[in-house]
């Protein structure tokens, strides 16, 4: 029997050559609505997304025939898991293929932050030369905390091997520490931490998890760097910390204002005030989630879902 599989997003093409090559069939449909996907999911035994809508109870319901959903990114919060997984569909993911990606972009983060490298560069380019204003600080001695201990969280520990720093980390999960980060509760982690930076999935424990009773527990004002998700942090909170000086920078590729399919800034016609706070910001990076979006890992994303896939009809 051929696997038919549905693509509703465009992915690096390697994706769709190497399956067809393995011998599944092919479909894509990248403009129809959920409606109308709905409307024919049942035709099919795989389906390959993004983040373009959310895989609820209503289209499982329908996709009666579905084996798997391979999702090409790291996290699986538009998919009802549950549901699915009562269904006995099979969810993959591919959080190892962008992960190096995500660490250098935490850490080209930290270094512009700490080098005041965006304000120093839109100062020359008006015309100013101000060397005391832009006066930086650097890492080395630093203690960095790291929020999430996956993938993500030890690819950045990883790439920290090279500055005199202490990492820590905290996570959910029991011994998750290895040769570059020491696992520490969290009390610990918020007792020593200079740089704070977030690698976990968005779930009902980590929604709005960063507020400002969150913050102030840390005994020194920190970084705060976030490349998960923005629903994670209370923005108000967030720059009600950098008004007191509890935060003395953040470094943000998601928002808390992001549409679920990461692919618009969700904007009511009056910009939140916490929002237009950010904007004005000098202690402030603002990326549109590109942590994990680069070239190299487009095309790695894609050979872990393609391996994945294979693996499942190989057993």
């Amino acid at each position: 029997m051929s696997i038919k599989i549905l693509h509703i997003d465009s992915n690096h093409p390697i994706l769709w050559q190497q399956l067809e090559e393995a011998g599944f069939e092919n479909h894509a449909d990248f403009t129809s609505s959920k409606e109308e996907i709905e409307a024919k999911i049942q035709d099919y035994n795989g389906i390959i997304i993004r983040s373009r809508f959310k895989i609820d109870k209503t289209f499982l319901d329908k996709a009666v025939n579905l084996q798997f959903i391979a999702r090409v990114g790291a996290g699986l919060e538009s998919i009802d898991c549950d549901y699915a997984l009562d269904k006995d569909i099979n969810l993959i993911a591919a959080p190892e293929g962008n992960c190096n990606a995500v660490a250098e972009h935490t850490l080209g983060m930290i270094l512009s932050l700490f080098n005041k490298l965006n304000q120093a560069d839109s100062e020359i380019r008006s015309g100013a030369w101000n060397r005391e204003s832009n006066r930086g600080h650097e890492l080395d001695g630093k203690t960095v905390g790291i929020i999430g201990y996956g993938n993500m969280g030890k690819a950045f520990a990883k790439k920290l091997r090279g500055f005199d720093v202490e990492v820590l980390c905290y996570d959910i999960a029991d011994n998750m520490g290895d040769e570059n980060a020491r696992q520490v509760s969290l009390q610990e982690l918020q007792e020593k931490t200079d740089v704070l930076s977030l690698h976990i999935p968005w779930t009902p424990d980590t929604d709005k998890m960063i507020d400002l009773n969150f913050i102030n527990a840390f005994a020194k004002p920190i970084w705060i760097i976030n490349t998960s998700r923005g629903k994670n942090i209370v923005t108000a909170d967030l720059v009600e910390a950098m008004k007191c000086g509890k935060v003395l920078g953040a470094g943000l590729d998601v928002l808390e204002y992001e549409k679920l399919s990461f692919e618009t800034l969700f904007q009511e016609k009056n910009t939140p005030e916490a929002f237009q706070y950010l904007l004005d910001g000098k202690k402030v990076i603002l990326t549109p989630h590109i942590a994990g979006w680069t070239f190299e890992s487009h095309e790695r994303l894609a050979q872990v879902i393609v391996d994945k896939i294979k693996a499942l009809y190989s057993k």
